[in-house]
């Protein structure tokens, strides 16, 4: 039976890769997979929980790869910036993950995400990072006078902010977001850096 689950997840992935999200349905996966549409909904309630599953996956992937080539030797400035602009980069370059920017899926995608893991779910670096911010805390590098979880609350608006190129203007980006984090990284570390 998982090999049936993974088989399908494999198909998706494809299509969703190629295609995108809306573009794809499920009649094709499984006309990819080999198997009638009703062996699908054995294994995903719909397209969105498939789709949320492989986006999961690819996010971890890709978070893992940034947490592990960040320089940790340089300021809180320089590795949020870094953090950002590798995140930026794996994104634009993931097929899967260049649906965070498609308005309509992301809003569907996010839904379901949230009902699954609740309210207080949050970006899926969440744990790696916030155990930096606390470190940073505790060497004096960012202020202390800020809950550390609010801190990762204000790096996820930053993050966010990439999703409404259309309301601010693709004209601004990605120096907008290079502004903002200084901005934020400044005000942060109580310095002019």
């Amino acid at each position: 039976m998982e090999d049936k689950r993974m088989l399908i997840y494999h198909c998706a992935k494809e299509l969703f890769s190629i295609k995108g999200f809306k573009d794809t349905n499920i009649s094709e996966i499984t006309q990819k997979a080999g198997m009638a549409v009703g062996t699908f909904y054995k294994y995903y309630p719909s397209k969105e929980k498939l789709f949320l599953d492989i986006f999961l996956e690819e996010n971890a992937k890709l978070k893992k790869h940034c947490l592990q080539s960040l320089d940790l030797t340089r300021s809180p400035l320089e590795v949020v910036g870094q953090m950002l602009a590798l995140n930026a980069e794996g994104t634009n370059t993931n097929p899967i993950l260049k649906e965070w920017y498609n308005k309509n899926v992301f809003e569907k995608i996010e839904k379901l995400y949230r009902e699954e893991n609740g309210l207080q779910a949050v970006d899926f670096l969440y744990d790696s990072f916030l155990e930096i911010v606390k470190v940073w805390q505790a060497q004096g590098k960012i202020r202390k006078d800020i809950d550390s979880k609010m801190i990762m609350m204000v790096f996820a608006a930053i993050i966010n902010v990439d999703t409404h190129k259309e309301e601010i203007g693709h004209e601004y980006f990605p120096q907008l977001l290079v502004l903002i984090t200084e901005l934020v990284m400044k005000g942060l570390t109580n310095c002019s850096e």
